[in-house]
């Protein structure tokens, strides 16, 4: 199997297993998925990489999910890489990629550190970091943190200017803990490049969001550091 794999012949399987999964939230549906899955293609088509690894890799990167506050979250990418391995196994996916896509989706994880050896890999990585930047990136930020019941932000010092950022304190630090620093991580010239374009969106954003609040919290200013 080469770069010339038949995507449609997989796809119905693929999305008729993820269906029977059961999400955290809705920043881990199957929308999210297929934002992955098309980042994924575009960076592989520009990087050059395995099709054959990176289609299945991005359909089930996420095919077990962990809740953000779970102490199993820096587990959840290899519990995920051991249960499509199994999937693919059952549906009797060529075995000579199994072990790289498993590598693929056990290393796209932020949260389980583990650096991304291939190619493949480092799309998949990439693919699944640029959703979280952008215009849907903040819509999932904000997402999660309603599920987790935070608030939108810390109102004596939204900005993060004068403390250290904290996202279990409010929605709005987790762009200052991890998603503004998300495109110096991107391992890719493609990923990279997308990355810092919509960061610089992201920014846009949080000086409206400093000029609209400037009344309510006494002209809290931007942490333009990042």
């Amino acid at each position: 199997m080469t770069n010339s794999l038949n995507w449609r012949e997989w796809e119905p399987r693929f999305v008729q297993f993820l269906q029977a999964q059961t999400a955290v939230d809705g920043a881990h549906d199957l929308a999210h998925v297929r934002r992955v899955v098309g980042n994924a293609l575009s960076l592989a088509e520009q990087e050059g990489a395995a099709l054959a690894v990176v289609f299945p890799a991005a359909w089930l990167h996420d095919c077990v999910v962990v809740a953000k506050d779970s102490p199993q979250r820096s587990q959840a990418s290899r519990l995920a890489a051991e249960t499509a391995v199994s999937f693919l196994q059952q549906i009797a996916y060529p075995p000579e990629h199994l072990d790289a896509i498993a590598h693929a989706i056990a290393a796209h994880s932020f949260s389980a550190q583990i650096p991304a050896q291939t190619v493949a890999a480092k799309v998949v990585q990439d693919a699944d970091r640029l959703d979280a930047l952008g215009a849907v990136g903040i819509a999932r930020a904000f997402l999660v943190g309603g599920v987790m019941g935070r608030p939108l932000y810390h109102e004596p010092d939204p900005f993060c200017q004068e403390r250290t950022p904290d996202d279990g304190v409010a929605t709005l630090d987790h762009f200052y803990t991890k998603l503004l620093r998300l495109p110096a991580t991107m391992q890719t010239a493609a990923g990279k490049h997308e990355a810092e374009k919509r960061a610089a969106f992201m920014r846009l954003f949080l000086a409206q969001l400093a000029e609209e609040t400037t009344r309510a919290c006494g002209a809290p200013r931007m942490n333009e550091n990042l």
